[in-house]
């Protein structure tokens, strides 16, 4: 389908502005910055593009057509999407005669979506980019992508991933490995790579993934984009394949904090058929996402922001260090009084939340032999056939988180691996609740470095699982962070981001969003466009 497409008549809907790399690139072996010039902030493309509709300014097939087209451009490198649909133009044409007759737009019309291949979308392949489900096609669509279809969003494709949620880097794909927009040769983040690149490379407005450790917030501060974790309950589950359940949200990408958070409010709120999912009224985000000319002198005033100590010590790149602490300093230059806090639980976050994800995971993946669930390798005798089944359809990291898993549950073993893990989970809650009660949010890394090479940590899991250091103690309290750009380092063509993520207190994403947006609306000078895109712009 795409190579039929023409290029559009224009792609100024949505002007991919040849940006100067600004703010300050931070040396990540010394203090050398560059200065560059002002640019004007981050527009939300949702309501630019309902804008747009509503004035008759373009069509939604225009739209589409210029997305696909870039798509079409820029796939062959990054290796964004598993899979295109073939529907786009189609369910654009039906927002455009909706227009035409006058019928009321959904908020999300004509905006192009791309979603997470584990999350099921009825009639396109669904395989968590694993050969075991390879050619699944759900009956169903997920609660959250139905919400998203009934506001008129279009999916544009379904995007690539680590196998199952099952990685950092995107590189445990059964498939292909996906490239980051800012350095081809650099991984784009994991385990939502694919969706998070896809945003970066404006092949699709906003996207979905999901994050049991980070795996909406650190593919974000990799690409550039903004990743935002809800609660957990905030969003249904249903439809989204379990990895460890306890732990498992979907979550939303977009290139602002506007487009993220109507993204969450689309898909946000309570469903039968998820019993972990809130009652809790879902808030109004839209309306914290004003205009710079509406602000204060002083828009973030008495704000009370707690850095995490634990967060900036060994083992941090000095220039992620400078770019959070330049963070800071611009928040407390809006108004926010800043402490320092300390979670001393921090440390045993990582080996609890492995031992937990890994056996939770092992019981969830139990289903796929081959029977049950998952593609079938025939053989003589029952056993051989689990075997040859679950041998065949799962790659190695998925293999390997099995196998931990198992045997952190398996007898004689429980108390010291799992049970313990759970009460480490209980003094990170405890801790987080402590700090959160002393500031409104509190702040710290995405991740420990920026983008790394593709194959640096292929042969290393326990550095790659240590990157995830940042976040998984989020994850195992519960609680809704949000991860943005806020300056970047050298490498690459032109720098390479770094986010800073904010987490915020139970189901208080309104507080999160209505700082994010100030934050990134009021940074000067700062850029988050690709230099790829400079060639299809």
């Amino acid at each position: 389908m795409l190579s039929t497409l023409q290029p559009p008549r224009s792609l100024s809907l949505l002007p991919l502005r040849r940006f100067q790399i600004s703010k300050t690139i931070v040396s990540a072996a010394s203090s050398k910055t560059i200065d560059t010039s002002v640019i004007s902030p981050p527009q939300s493309q949702i309501l630019t593009t309902r804008r747009s509709l509503l004035s008759g300014e373009t069509t939604a097939v225009e739209i589409a057509k210029s997305y696909l087209s870039r798509i079409r451009l820029t796939e062959p490198q990054l290796k964004c999407f598993l899979h295109v649909s073939e529907n786009v133009l189609k369910d654009a044409q039906e927002i455009d005669q909706r227009i035409a007759k006058g019928e009321e737009l959904g908020p999300l019309a004509g905006v192009l979506i791309g979603v997470k291949d584990n999350i099921c979308t009825q009639g396109m392949p669904s395989t968590a980019a694993s050969r075991i489900l390879e050619h699944y096609r759900p009956p169903f669509d997920a609660t959250a992508v139905k919400k998203i279809k009934e506001l008129g969003g279009i999916v544009v494709g379904k995007t690539n991933m680590d196998e199952f949620g099952m990685g950092s880097t995107t590189e445990a794909s059964a498939f292909q490995v996906t490239a980051n927009p800012w350095d081809l040769s650099r991984v784009p983040g994991g385990s939502s790579g694919g969706s998070a690149a896809a945003v970066a490379a404006r092949q699709c407005m906003v996207s979905l993934g999901s994050d049991t450790g980070g795996s909406v917030r650190q593919p974000a501060s990799f690409c550039g984009v903004v990743g935002l974790k809800p609660t957990y309950g905030r969003v249904s589950r249903f439809g989204l394949m379990a990895y460890a359940s306890s732990l498992d949200v979907i979550g939303c990408f977009g290139s602002t904090v506007a487009d993220a958070g109507m993204l969450l409010h689309a898909i946000s709120g309570y469903d039968r058929f998820d019993s972990t999912s809130s009652k809790q009224d879902v808030p109004e985000f839209q309306s914290q996402f004003l205009s710079v000319d509406q602000f204060g002198s002083k828009p973030l005033n008495g704000v009370k922001v707690g850095i995490i100590r634990e967060t900036l010590e060994d083992g941090v790149d000095s220039g992620v260090r400078s770019a959070t602490q330049e963070a800071a300093s611009h928040l407390e230059a809006l108004g926010c009084v800043l402490t320092e806090v300390s979670l001393p639980s921090f440390s045993l976050g990582l080996p609890a939340y492995y031992v937990i994800a890994s056996s939770e995971s092992s019981s969830n993946l139990s289903r796929y032999d081959g029977v049950r669930y998952g593609n079938q390798v025939m053989a003589e005798e029952l056993n051989k056939l689990y075997e040859c089944s679950r041998g065949e359809g799962f790659g190695g990291e998925v293999k390997m988180r099995i196998l931990m898993g198992t045997y952190a549950l398996s007898a004689g073993y429980y108390d010291a691996y799992y049970k313990r893990a759970q009460q480490v989970r209980t003094l990170i809650r405890k801790d987080f609740k402590a700090a959160l009660e002393q500031n409104d949010i509190l702040i710290s890394p995405a991740a420990p470095s920026a983008a790394y090479k593709i194959g640096e940590k292929k042969d290393d899991p326990l550095a790659m699982y240590a990157g995830d250091i940042m976040t998984v103690n989020v994850n195992l309290a519960g609680l809704p962070a949000m991860v943005l750009p806020c300056g970047l380092v050298e490498g690459g063509p032109s720098g390479l981001p770094v986010g800073l993520q904010m987490i915020g207190a139970a189901f208080d994403e309104e507080k999160l969003l209505k700082v994010g947006h100030i934050f990134e609306q009021t940074l000067k000078g700062s850029s988050f466009v690709p230099p790829l895109l400079a060639n299809v712009a």
